[in-house]
Protein backbone atom coordinates (compact mmCIF):
# COMPACT_ATOMS: atom_id res chain seq x y z
CA UNK A 1 0.00 0.00 0.00
CA UNK A 2 1.73 3.45 -0.93
CA UNK A 3 1.55 6.37 1.06
CA UNK A 4 -1.05 8.31 -1.12
CA UNK A 5 -3.62 5.21 -0.72
CA UNK A 6 -3.78 5.67 2.75
CA UNK A 7 -6.47 8.21 3.14
CA UNK A 8 -8.49 6.66 0.46
CA UNK A 9 -11.91 4.97 0.49
CA UNK A 10 -14.36 3.69 -2.24
CA UNK A 11 -18.04 5.22 -1.19
CA UNK A 12 -20.09 2.29 -1.84
CA UNK A 13 -23.61 0.42 -0.65
CA UNK A 14 -21.22 -1.42 1.72
CA UNK A 15 -20.07 1.31 2.79
CA UNK A 16 -23.64 2.71 3.98
CA UNK A 17 -23.83 -0.71 5.46
CA UNK A 18 -20.52 -0.61 7.07
CA UNK A 19 -21.06 2.91 9.36
CA UNK A 20 -24.35 2.22 10.89
CA UNK A 21 -22.85 -1.21 12.13
CA UNK A 22 -19.75 0.51 13.16
CA UNK A 23 -21.68 2.48 15.14
CA UNK A 24 -24.18 0.09 16.91
CA UNK A 25 -21.56 -2.06 17.77
CA UNK A 26 -19.21 1.34 19.64
CA UNK A 27 -22.40 2.03 21.12
CA UNK A 28 -23.28 -1.27 22.34
CA UNK A 29 -19.04 -1.31 23.54
CA UNK A 30 -20.04 1.67 25.70
CA UNK A 31 -23.03 0.35 26.95
CA UNK A 32 -21.36 -2.50 28.96
CA UNK A 33 -20.70 -1.71 32.41
CA UNK A 34 -17.22 -3.00 32.88
CA UNK A 35 -14.07 -1.59 33.93
CA UNK A 36 -13.08 -1.12 30.10
CA UNK A 37 -14.85 0.65 27.86
CA UNK A 38 -14.88 -1.30 24.84
CA UNK A 39 -16.07 1.52 22.69
CA UNK A 40 -14.29 1.21 19.71
CA UNK A 41 -13.84 -1.99 18.55
CA UNK A 42 -16.90 -0.80 15.75
CA UNK A 43 -14.33 2.34 15.13
CA UNK A 44 -11.32 -0.12 14.47
CA UNK A 45 -13.20 -2.80 12.73
CA UNK A 46 -14.53 0.10 10.02
CA UNK A 47 -10.73 1.18 9.91
CA UNK A 48 -9.15 -2.34 9.19
CA UNK A 49 -12.31 -2.41 6.40
CA UNK A 50 -12.01 0.66 4.71
CA UNK A 51 -9.39 3.04 6.45
CA UNK A 52 -8.72 5.91 8.49
CA UNK A 53 -11.59 8.22 7.16
CA UNK A 54 -14.10 5.71 7.56
CA UNK A 55 -13.18 4.53 10.81
CA UNK A 56 -12.41 8.41 12.40
CA UNK A 57 -16.02 9.11 10.75
CA UNK A 58 -17.58 6.16 12.71
CA UNK A 59 -16.07 7.00 15.81
CA UNK A 60 -16.82 10.64 16.06
CA UNK A 61 -20.30 9.72 14.82
CA UNK A 62 -20.49 7.23 17.14
CA UNK A 63 -19.70 9.80 20.51
CA UNK A 64 -21.99 12.43 18.59
CA UNK A 65 -25.09 9.56 19.08
CA UNK A 66 -24.00 8.77 22.41
CA UNK A 67 -23.68 12.45 23.47
CA UNK A 68 -27.44 12.83 22.24
CA UNK A 69 -28.56 9.95 23.77
CA UNK A 70 -26.72 9.18 26.91
CA UNK A 71 -24.05 11.83 28.04
CA UNK A 72 -23.20 15.33 26.15
CA UNK A 73 -19.72 15.46 27.66
CA UNK A 74 -19.18 12.54 24.62
CA UNK A 75 -19.50 15.13 22.41
CA UNK A 76 -15.66 16.15 23.26
CA UNK A 77 -14.60 12.22 23.30
CA UNK A 78 -15.59 12.45 19.66
CA UNK A 79 -11.46 14.09 19.01
CA UNK A 80 -10.41 10.64 21.06
CA UNK A 81 -11.99 8.45 18.83
CA UNK A 82 -10.96 10.52 15.49
CA UNK A 83 -7.41 9.76 16.61
CA UNK A 84 -8.53 6.20 17.10
CA UNK A 85 -9.89 5.92 13.79
CA UNK A 86 -7.02 7.58 11.76
CA UNK A 87 -4.33 5.69 13.80
CA UNK A 88 -6.32 2.33 12.92
CA UNK A 89 -6.88 2.99 9.62
CA UNK A 90 -2.95 3.60 8.75
CA UNK A 91 -1.69 0.61 10.71
CA UNK A 92 -4.14 -1.61 9.27
CA UNK A 93 -3.07 0.40 5.52
CA UNK A 94 0.33 -0.44 5.86
CA UNK A 95 -0.20 -4.41 6.57
CA UNK A 96 -0.04 -4.36 10.93
CA UNK A 97 -3.08 -6.07 10.95
CA UNK A 98 -2.18 -8.98 9.15
CA UNK A 99 -1.46 -10.95 12.40
CA UNK A 100 -1.73 -11.07 16.24
CA UNK A 101 1.82 -9.75 17.13
CA UNK A 102 1.72 -6.56 15.32
CA UNK A 103 -1.92 -5.97 15.92
CA UNK A 104 -0.83 -6.15 19.69
CA UNK A 105 1.83 -3.17 18.33
CA UNK A 106 -0.85 -1.69 16.86
CA UNK A 107 -3.23 -1.57 19.38
CA UNK A 108 -0.61 -0.16 21.77
CA UNK A 109 -0.15 2.75 19.23
CA UNK A 110 -3.85 3.53 19.33
CA UNK A 111 -3.80 3.32 22.75
CA UNK A 112 -1.32 5.82 23.07
CA UNK A 113 -2.92 8.18 20.86
CA UNK A 114 -6.09 7.83 22.64
CA UNK A 115 -4.79 8.49 26.15
CA UNK A 116 -2.64 11.72 24.77
CA UNK A 117 -5.55 12.65 23.37
CA UNK A 118 -8.00 12.09 26.32
CA UNK A 119 -5.69 13.44 29.27
CA UNK A 120 -6.15 17.08 28.15
CA UNK A 121 -9.79 16.54 27.63
CA UNK A 122 -10.00 14.75 31.16
CA UNK A 123 -8.53 17.77 32.41
CA UNK A 124 -10.53 20.02 30.95
CA UNK A 125 -13.86 18.58 31.89
CA UNK A 126 -13.65 16.47 35.09
CA UNK A 127 -10.19 17.97 36.65
CA UNK A 128 -8.12 15.00 35.34
CA UNK A 129 -10.08 11.58 36.43
CA UNK A 130 -11.57 8.71 33.96
CA UNK A 131 -14.59 8.23 35.60
CA UNK A 132 -12.98 4.75 35.54
CA UNK A 133 -12.86 2.96 39.21
CA UNK A 134 -9.38 1.86 38.34
CA UNK A 135 -8.25 4.56 36.80
CA UNK A 136 -9.16 6.89 39.08
CA UNK A 137 -7.82 5.25 41.80
CA UNK A 138 -4.46 5.58 40.50
CA UNK A 139 -5.21 9.14 40.03
CA UNK A 140 -6.34 9.86 43.29
CA UNK A 141 -3.34 8.01 44.90
CA UNK A 142 -0.73 9.97 42.68
CA UNK A 143 -2.48 13.24 43.27
CA UNK A 144 -2.44 12.65 47.30
CA UNK A 145 1.45 11.94 46.87
CA UNK A 146 1.72 15.49 45.78
CA UNK A 147 2.44 14.11 41.97
CA UNK A 148 1.12 16.66 38.74
CA UNK A 149 -2.44 16.92 37.94
CA UNK A 150 -1.17 16.21 34.62
CA UNK A 151 0.88 13.33 35.49
CA UNK A 152 -1.63 11.75 37.59
CA UNK A 153 -4.17 11.97 34.74
CA UNK A 154 -2.06 10.53 32.36
CA UNK A 155 -1.50 7.84 34.14
CA UNK A 156 -5.38 7.32 35.00
CA UNK A 157 -6.23 7.43 31.16
CA UNK A 158 -3.35 5.06 30.67
CA UNK A 159 -3.73 2.66 33.08
CA UNK A 160 -7.69 1.87 31.20
CA UNK A 161 -7.56 3.31 27.89
CA UNK A 162 -3.80 1.56 26.81
CA UNK A 163 -5.09 -2.25 28.15
CA UNK A 164 -8.58 -0.88 26.46
CA UNK A 165 -7.51 0.22 22.62
CA UNK A 166 -5.24 -3.11 22.97
CA UNK A 167 -8.14 -5.27 23.22
CA UNK A 168 -10.10 -3.60 21.18
CA UNK A 169 -7.47 -3.94 18.25
CA UNK A 170 -7.51 -7.82 19.05
CA UNK A 171 -11.33 -8.30 19.31
CA UNK A 172 -11.34 -5.75 16.06
CA UNK A 173 -8.69 -8.03 14.39
CA UNK A 174 -10.74 -11.50 15.46
CA UNK A 175 -13.84 -10.17 14.13
CA UNK A 176 -12.02 -8.81 10.51
CA UNK A 177 -10.05 -12.64 10.25
CA UNK A 178 -13.59 -14.16 10.67
CA UNK A 179 -15.14 -11.91 7.86
CA UNK A 180 -15.91 -14.03 4.42
CA UNK A 181 -13.58 -12.74 1.75
CA UNK A 182 -16.40 -11.74 -0.17
CA UNK A 183 -17.11 -9.26 2.68
CA UNK A 184 -13.80 -7.79 2.85
CA UNK A 185 -13.91 -7.37 -0.86
CA UNK A 186 -16.80 -5.38 -0.51
CA UNK A 187 -14.70 -2.53 0.83
CA UNK A 188 -10.86 -2.60 -1.51
CA UNK A 189 -10.16 0.64 -3.08
CA UNK A 190 -10.69 0.61 -6.51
Amino acid sequence: MTKKNLFTFKISPALFILIPLGVVINYLGGMLKIPLWLESIGTVLSALLAGPIVGAFVGMLNNMIYGLTQNPISFVYALTQIGVGITAGIFARLGYFKKLSTTIFSGMAIGLVSVLISTPLDIIFWGGETGNVWGDKVFDALLSSNQPLWLASFLDELVIGFPDKVLVAVIAFLIYKCLPEKIIVLYEEN
